[in-house]
C-alpha cells in the first residue's frame, strides 16, 4: 500500500501552512541554548523537483508556494520559511521545494539532532543521500509510529517531532491518535504537530474528538480551506494540530494565516481558523 509520493503534492496549499508553522516551531525552541531533536515519522524523500513529471501533472505548487515566492509584502512570521525555500533555488526561479527534512536541516542549529523515518522503497534513498554528510542526523528506513515509543523522550528531554502521514489507509487516522498518546506518556513537555488533510470532515471530526478523549491538553488546532467542505474527492483544506505549541504560535498564525488566505484563495473561499481544541 506504499504508492502515495509527496512528489505530486509538494509545495501545494497544505505544505505552505504546514511548514510555516514547522519553521515558526523550530525558531521558538532555538530561542532557549540548550539543543533538541527534531523528529520527523513520514519525511519523504527531503527535496521535491516543481518540473519533473509528477509535479508537473497536477500543478499544485502553482496555488501555493508559486503565489507567494516573489511577493514582496511577506509578514515576518514567514521569513523562517521562505528563507529556507529560498535556500534551495538560486535567483528568482523556483525549481525545487524542500520538504519538512530539508526546512528542518536549514533551520536547526550545530547542536540539535535530526531523526527521520520513511518506509516508501523510492523515497528512502533519496532521503538517506540528502543526509548523507549531515552528522547531527539519523536517517532509518522504519515504521514511523513506531519511533514515538522507541526515540521518546531524548537525551536533551527537548523535542519537536513533527507527524504528517500520507493518509492513504483510514487507520492512519486512529494511528496518529494511539502514536501521540504513546508519545506523550513518554515525553509530555515536547511540542508535537499533526499534519491532517480535510477530505472528509467527518474523518476530522472524529480524529478530534479521540483526541480529546487522551486527556491531552494545550492543543491548539490551525487550518486553512480553500474550498468550502464537500462530498466530492479531493482535498478541501488541511491543518495542524499542535500540542504544547510554544507560547507565540497562537497569535502568530492567528497574524500569518489571513495573509496567507487571501494571497492563495484569491477567490475568498473557504476559511482560515485558529483555535483552541483544548486549552492548556
Amino acid at each position: 500500500m506504499l504508492s502515495y509520493r509527496h512528489s505530486f503534492h509538494a509545495g501545494n496549499h497544505a505544505d505552505v501552512v504546514k511548514h510555516t508553522v514547522q519553521s515558526l516551531i523550530i525558531t521558538s525552541l532555538k530561542e532557549k541554548e540548550k539543543p533538541f531533536l527534531y523528529l520527523d515519522t513520514h519525511a519523504g524523500a527531503g527535496r521535491y523537483q516543481l518540473h519533473s513529471q509528477h509535479a508537473e501533472r497536477t500543478g499544485e505548487y502553482l496555488e501555493g508556494i508559486a503565489r507567494i515566492w516573489q511577493r514582496d509584502d511577506l509578514p515576518e512570521e514567514l521569513r523562517p520559511y521562505m528563507q529556507a525555500v529560498k535556500a534551495w533555488n538560486m535567483g528568482d526561479q523556483l525549481r525545487y521545494y524542500p520538504g519538512s527534512p530539508l526546512i528542518a536541516r536549514h533551520l536547526l542549529r550545530a547542536q540539535d539532532k535530526i531523526s527521520l523515518t520513511e518506509l516508501h522503497p523510492s523515497d528512502y534513498p533519496l532521503l538517506r543521500n540528502e543526509f548523507l554528510k549531515d552528522e547531527r542526523a539519523r536517517v532509518q528506513r522504519a515504521d514511523g509510529y513506531l519511533q514515538l515509543k522507541a526515540q521518546l523522550p531524548p537525551q536533551s528531554r527537548r523535542g519537536f517531532v513533527l507527524i504528517d502521514p500520507p493518509y492513504e489507509l483510514k487507520t492512519d487516522y486512529q494511528a496518529v491518535v494511539s502514536g501521540i498518546q504513546e508519545g506523550y506518556r513518554r515525553f509530555s513537555t515536547g511540542v508535537y504537530a499533526l499534519w491532517y488533510p480535510v477530505v472528509l470532515r467527518q474523518q476530522i471530526k472524529r480524529m478530534v474528538r479521540e483526541l480529546e478523549a487522551t486527556g491531552i491538553r494545550n492543543m491548539l488546532k490551525i487550518e486553512l480551506a480553500v474550498l468550502p467542505d464537500s462530498d466530492r474527492h479531493g482535498m478541501t483544506a488541511s491543518g495542524m494540530i499542535v500540542i504544547n505549541p510554544p507560547w507565540k504560535l497562537e497569535e502568530q498564525m492567528k497574524r500569518v494565516l489571513p495573509w496567507l488566505h487571501r494571497a492563495l484563495v484569491p477567490d475568498g473561499k473557504g476559511h482560515a481558523s485558529v483555535e483552541w481544541i483544548v486549552p492548556e
